[in-house]
């Protein structure tokens, strides 16, 4: 049997069951228009944009907040906890949100997200707490978590219900739409977090400071905002109103012993590439203020980091691409195993890019490094977690592989100053600097190796592919998938399973 199909047009040759028999229509036929099928994955997937701003401009108002209140700051836990704190959050709103977005609508539980996200931003602008400046980071370490909760919601709704979008679009171009309304909306967001500080800082001046980073993270209440109107006027996906379970009970021995390892793969992915890309995000203004000294405004070390951040772009943009023509699991594979080839030759002359007169050497070696991941993972992997697996459960799925992804930029973010502080010579030495590209580097290799060995293939057609099986798994175990659907699609669809056996199945399955 195929597993997922291949880089060919996907056919379920699971027992007997095909996409016009269950459903009387294929999903890419819906008579609806170019801009009909175009805009719910513009609308559903855009609002990442919102991770990558809010996630990444933490590490500029991290350098300020350092530079105004200095050892008050750094000897503080204050430091560890406003960088990472967003990611325990998130994890809490993937984690919730997957769920709400399975068992209910995926449209709602978007606009809540949303909604989240502009009330915290705003507040994690305004932080204040009787006037201290510890109370002042109390406060906003609590907002930056409900913050979190905000930007968790993206991915499970989000993001499934942008692959679920793109099932309507054209054959050869689903995974590029796909990339560029998920990925490449988090790469222009970490751009954005650190050109917007740059111009902020040179408007406010370095005597304005106190402003200027509440001015930054207030602006990142725009996009969110910007997304309501269109999110009101989504439908629920077409390939959710004919899978889901909400209008049952989920059979879920069934699903565990169907997904659980393939789970598990994507899922240790994710953490390895999450662990990385994140940490070195907020980290790599103050690596490159290192680098330029102490007497380097702070904007020239903003400008460096953003010329480092558009090094996400070509890589995220041309794998977007690249991910069409040889398939996700390949693109993924390659891309990550270069990440890491580069990562440790990086590592190996980091002394030669350590100094301020080599570094546009180290800008441009470092976002090599950085590109090839966003052509590897950061492309694919959110891809590979969307679409290997079924509609019906895809919101949790979904929802555990990134919070792990989320576990790893937290685990990252504490461990990369520990990495850094425990090489010999401490800090600001070159193994300082070398040390959290060695051990990225080990993991990217190892990130290769698992998606070559164990990732399925992925098809142009694979969502509905796997629906397919999926039904045709369940109805091998005796659950009847009429009940599946919403109630418009429980009436159309069909199904191999006697009534009175699926509802003994079912029952018996829970009981397990």
């Amino acid at each position: 049997m195929k597993f997922l199909g291949s880089s060919e047009k996907a056919v379920d040759d699971s027992p007997e069951r095909n996409e016009i028999e269950v459903h009387g229509k294929p999903l890419e036929d819906t008579g609806k228009s170019r801009w009909d099928r175009s805009w719910p994955t513009i609308a559903c997937g855009a609002g990442l944009f919102s991770d990558g701003y809010l996630n990444g401009v933490i590490g500029q108002v991290n350098t300020i907040l350092k530079t105004l209140y200095k050892t008050e700051y750094s000897n503080s836990s204050a430091q560890k906890n406003v960088n990472s704190i967003a990611f325990a959050g998130t994890v809490v709103g993937q984690l919730f949100f997957g769920y709400i977005s399975d068992h209910y609508s995926r449209k709602w539980a978007l606009l809540a997200s949303t909604v989240i996200l502009f009330i915290f931003a705003a507040l994690s602008a305004g932080s204040y707490s009787g006037g201290t400046i510890n109370g002042m980071l109390q406060a906003l370490t609590a907002y930056r978590f409900l913050l979190g909760i905000g930007i968790g919601g993206e991915y499970p709704a989000g993001s499934v219900a942008c692959a679920e979008s793109s099932g309507e679009l054209k054959e050869g171009h689903r995974n590029r739409w796909f990339i560029m309304f998920t990925n490449v909306q988090i790469d222009i967001g970490f751009v954005m977090s650190t050109f917007v500080p740059m111009i902020v800082v040179l408007a406010c001046t370095d005597s304005h400071l106190r402003a200027a980073w509440r001015i930054i993270l207030g602006l990142g209440c725009i996009p969110p905002l910007s997304l309501v109107y269109l999110r009101l006027k989504l439908k629920e996906p077409e390939e959710f109103n004919r899978e889901t379970m909400k209008n049952t009970r989920t059979p879920w021995w069934l699903v565990i012993k169907f997904y659980w390892f393939r789970l598990i793969v994507v899922s240790l992915i994710w953490f390895i590439y999450d662990f990385s890309a994140y940490s070195f995000s907020i980290y790599s203004s103050a690596w490159i203020a290192i680098i330029l000294g102490d007497d380097t405004a702070i904007w020239k070390s903003f400008g460096w980091n953003t010329v480092v951040n558009v090094f996400y772009l070509p890589g995220a943009i041309g794998g977007a691409f690249i991910s069409d023509l040889i398939g996700p699991k390949m693109a993924l594979s390659i891309f990550v195993f270069l990440q890491g080839i580069v990562g440790f030759i990086m590592a190996g002359c980091y002394g030669l890019l350590d100094s301020s007169s080599h570094v546009a050497g180290f800008v441009v070696v470092y976002g090599i490094f950085l590109s090839l991941g966003e052509a590897g993972p950061g492309d694919n992997i959110g891809l590979v977690a969307s679409k290997t697996s079924a509609t019906a459960i895809r919101g949790q799925y979904y929802a555990i592989a990134a919070a792990f992804g989320k576990i790893g930029a937290f685990v990252g973010t504490y461990l990369f100053p520990i990495i850094q502080s425990n090489a010999p010579g401490g800090t600001d030495s070159v193994r300082g600097g070398q040390d959290p590209f060695f051990v990225s580097s080990s993991l990217c290799i190892f990130s290769a190796f698992l998606a070559l060995a164990f990732l399925p293939n992925i098809g142009q057609d694979t969502i509905t592919t796997e629906d397919l099986k999926f039904r045709a798994y369940l109805e091998a175990n005796g659950w009847d998938t009429r009940k599946m659907g919403s109630k418009e699609y429980q009436m159309a669809s069909s199904s191999t399973v006697d009534t009175t056996m699926g509802r003994d199945a079912e029952v018996a399955s829970e009981k397990v």
